[in-house]
């Protein structure tokens, strides 16, 4: 099914100025909309808003991924394979807080693909993954 739509996400950050060095400055993420304890972003062509909240941000507490240390709660970006070391190099210049480092997932099979974790010092979880197809994403393994 192809329809014309922008994905929206709200989520909790437990401090905005680090959320805009993290977002804006880090990630390149142009900021829309400034309004009180919240900021709104453009997430690679999609709408997310952070909003202060500090007692509800989730952290690393909870379920782990299987086999990994990504929390179970987090939220990212599927792009190409150029697009992913583009940020990835970014991600290494600017020090981000890495709980996975870029590495190679699912390797040999259509899924294969790049992969990488980081933090954005508000109390979330980003996962950034890279394929050679965007579509593969929703291929069986």
């Amino acid at each position: 099914m192809s329809v014309n739509t922008l994905f929206h996400f709200s989520f909790a950050v437990d401090d905005l100025d680090r959320a805009r060095r993290f977002y804006g400055g880090l990630l390149g993420c142009s900021e829309g909309r400034k309004l009180p304890n919240r900021a709104d972003f453009n997430f690679f062509g999609h709408h997310i808003v952070a909003h202060l909240a500090p007692e509800d941000v989730v952290g690393e507490k909870g379920r782990k991924i299987a086999g990994d240390r990504t929390p179970l709660r987090h939220f990212g970006v599927v792009t190409d394979l150029n697009d992913f070391q583009k940020i990835a190099d970014n991600l290494v210049k600017g020090d981000a807080d890495f709980i996975n480092r870029p590495d190679v997932k699912q390797k040999g099979t259509v899924r294969e693909q790049m992969l990488m974790t980081v933090r954005d010092g508000c109390g979330n979880a980003i996962e950034f993954k890279g394929l050679r197809k965007i579509e593969d994403v929703y291929n069986a393994a």
